[in-house]
């Protein structure tokens, strides 16, 4: 059993391109035992995205507080606190913050928890 807190565990930055004012934190994962799925959460600063990408596999996303938009589907829509976004795989993706940033939960299979560190993965 594991019990961590979202406001406690410490972000890293996500040093990719295509990246600006992005970090994350790894929640659950291989190294706490679980055997199917990871949770990340990610931060986004105000005016700051993820790369577009796409990959093979499909993941959830819960988004905790602020707002923004998120590519989907070809087109942007906005996001909020309380919002989920299902993403099937081999969709192109991408989140933005607005003003005042863009907290979100990912859910992704535990084999791409760190494999495959692009945001909303």
């Amino acid at each position: 059993m594991l019990i961590r807190n979202i406001n406690e565990t410490p972000m890293s930055p996500v040093q990719m391109e295509g990246v600006k004012g992005a970090s994350m934190a790894l929640m659950v994962g291989r190294e706490d035992g679980a055997p199917n799925f990871a949770l990340r959460c990610f931060k986004v600063e105000p005016g700051g995205h993820t790369p577009r990408h796409a990959h093979d596999y499909e993941h959830e996303v819960f988004v905790v507080s602020g707002g923004g938009e998120v590519l989907l589907g070809g087109a942007y829509r906005e996001l909020k606190a309380g919002d989920v976004v299902y993403i099937p795989a081999d969709h192109e993706h991408q989140f933005r913050a607005k003003d005042q940033g863009l907290q979100f939960l990912c859910l992704v299979p535990v084999e791409r928890q760190c494999g495959d560190p692009t945001p909303g993965s």
